[in-house]
């Protein structure tokens, strides 16, 4: 059984990810850039981590 993917929210419609969360020097991936489209989501291509937008479609505690 598979974990769920990491929800990162943020208030920015791009975001960059590297894989390596709260520790910087961490191995991770390579830093990619990823754009958070209408549907209020976008997902890292490596790691797949979900940047969901604060307020945005997507995003369960704008209720």
């Amino acid at each position: 059984m598979s974990n769920p993917p990491e929800i990162i929210r943020t208030d920015k419609r791009r975001v960059a990810c590297d894989g390596s969360g709260d520790i910087p020097a961490a191995l991770g991936h390579p830093r990619v850039f990823i754009e958070i489209d209408e549907k209020g989501y976008a997902e890292c291509g490596y790691c797949d981590r979900r940047f969901v937008l604060a307020g945005g479609p997507a995003d369960q505690q704008a209720a």
